[in-house]
């Protein structure tokens, strides 16, 4: 784990692993998350000659909270990490709560993106025609409507959850996540893929809720960028059997954003599509060079 002093005095905390020289893979992480990598991704982004790159979100784990920040705040500590990493060039993959930050940074720093793509990411909140909640787990409609009725709110009930994940064990993981695992996500979540979630969950929560709490609050205001000023390629991943991310915000994404190349997937959930289709995801991606 490394640290990066940011122009405003923040810290990021960040890993890089893969082929020195490679080009990045940005990776941005679900919600609630932290800088953390499963070796498998990391084995795909090498055999297309790319070295994989994430932070810790601020407020997460070593990196300094950003109060107010937006889904957009997410651009400039990118640049300012790829610029520390001497790479002008990148493709980024978001999974979850990353894909909107995948998307503002194939936007806001389009002249350095390459490619992205959104693996089960979420939809604006506000998005025209779409029921944001309809299909979630009952434990993510708690949650943000926690958030939607204001901060507050949402920091008592986030903090409520710190002790099931603070602790938490890869085989207790499904029974943690309760209704917002399907059958197929069930099955996902085993050996060395349950252990990495697990750790990557207690990490997230190590330094307290701000990390969350912030994300979710950016969720559900203005991204504070415009999806149709998107002009990078950009690919839409998402499985019907999500109960995290419901499959109508892969569809309107599909329909949103300008230009995507599209895989929507009957069979697969939000978690088994990460194990399914990561290889695929990154090939697609480096085909973008």
């Amino acid at each position: 784990m490394t640290i990066l002093r940011l122009p405003d005095g923040r810290n990021l905390e960040y890993l890089v692993e893969g082929p020195a020289g490679g080009r990045p893979l940005v990776l941005h992480n679900g919600t609630p998350s932290a800088a953390s990598l499963y070796e498998p991704i990391v084995t795909a982004a090498a055999r297309n000659g790319l070295r994989v790159v994430t932070t810790s979100r601020p407020g997460y784990a070593g990196s300094t909270a950003q109060p107010g920040r937006t889904v957009a705040s997410v651009a400039a500590d990118v640049a300012a990490l790829l610029d520390a990493l001497g790479a002008d060039r990148f493709l980024t993959v978001g999974w979850s709560g990353g894909g909107p930050h995948a998307l503002a940074c194939a936007t806001l720093l389009s002249g350095r993106c390459a490619a992205a793509a959104t693996i089960a990411g979420v939809a604006p909140y506000d998005a025209e025609g779409l029921d944001w909640l309809a299909g979630m787990g009952a434990e993510n409609i708690e949650e943000f409507g926690a958030a939607a009725t204001g901060p507050a709110e949402l920091t008592a009930f986030l903090e409520a959850q710190v002790p099931a994940l603070a602790n938490v064990r890869g085989d207790q993981l499904g029974a943690a996540l309760g209704d917002l695992v399907s059958d197929v996500d069930k099955v996902a979540l085993t050996d060395t893929f349950a252990d990495y979630t697990a750790g990557m969950f207690r990490a997230a929560v190590s330094a307290g809720v701000d990390g969350w709490r912030d994300d979710d609050l950016a969720f559900v205001t203005g991204w504070g960028f415009d999806l149709d000023a998107l002009t990078t390629p950009v690919a839409i991943w998402q499985g019907a059997q999500d109960r995290m991310v419901p499959f109508a915000h892969g569809r309107w994404l599909a329909d949103h954003v300008p230009g995507a190349t599209v895989h929507l997937d009957e069979a697969e959930g939000h978690l088994s599509l990460v194990i399914t289709a990561f290889d695929a995801i990154v090939a697609d991606l480096a085909t973008h060079r």
